[in-house]
């Protein structure tokens, strides 16, 4: 006797398991962590709060700031190691918490502010710490965009923009050696490049299959109810 094969229904996700799911994924790409993070993150255990660790990082370069302790000198590479030593632990937590949505906008502020306390200190162009700022900042209104579409980025603009840590440290870096002009001209052209082609690329692409789709569409709502009949009279004749 021939017998046809039980249909194993796939079993349906949990609303709220797929809520967390959805919320930890936008979290995560708000921080936009780079290929440090991603390297060390797995191997930190748990991690610990990211709200708590990263509001001490904030206070920590605002301390160091108002004690007047940044100076030209391997000093400015202080406030850079503070920020990645307290906020690096925070990845590998799921982001669930009832205040861990605080945590990307926190970051965002203690890395610019990082970024503006070293630039200033190290008395480079104002101009061009403003860009910078710019730049990253257009990133992040880009991610949150996409993201709220379920438009995702791809995995690789947040390993080839380097992330928030080896941003800050390559900062620290070049301000430590004197070097931190050149290194911002440097950061900022390939921020600028990297970011505008991948985002206007994209939603060029995202344009086009939308009008695609959109002319596909209205040329279904054209055809005449008997074309329609008889294109399916033929494909069924066909088959």
């Amino acid at each position: 006797m021939i017998t046809h094969p039980a249909t194993i229904s796939a079993p349906t996700p949990d609303p709220d398991e797929e809520r967390r799911r959805i919320q930890t994924a936008r979290l995560l790409a708000y921080r936009d962590d780079g290929p440090l993070v991603h390297a060390l993150g797995p191997r930190l255990g748990k991690g610990v709060p990211p709200v708590p660790a990263t509001l001490v990082a904030l206070l920590a370069v605002i301390a160091l700031q108002v004690s007047g302790v940044l100076k030209p000198g391997p000093i400015l590479l202080l406030p850079v190691l503070i920020v990645v030593l307290l906020v690096l632990p925070t990845a590998p937590r799921d982001h669930l918490g009832r205040f861990d949505w605080l945590t990307p906008p926190l970051l965002r502020g203690t890395e610019f502010l990082t970024i503006v306390v070293v630039g200033l200190a190290s008395d480079a162009p104002k101009w061009l710490l403003f860009v910078l700022v710019y730049v990253v900042g257009y990133h992040t209104y880009d991610t949150v965009y996409r993201t709220r579409q379920s438009i995702w980025p791809p995995a690789w603009v947040f390993h080839a923009g380097l992330g928030w840590e080896l941003r800050l440290l390559i900062i620290g870096v070049g301000a430590a050696l004197g070097w931190l002009t050149p290194v911002l001209a440097v950061l900022t052209a390939y921020l600028f490049v990297l970011f505008a082609i991948e985002s206007v690329t994209s939603w060029v692409r995202l344009d086009k299959a939308s009008a695609q789709a959109g002319a596909d569409a209205e040329q279904d709502l054209e055809a005449s109810p008997e074309d329609a009949q008889e294109a399916a009279t033929g494909e069924a004749e066909r088959g």
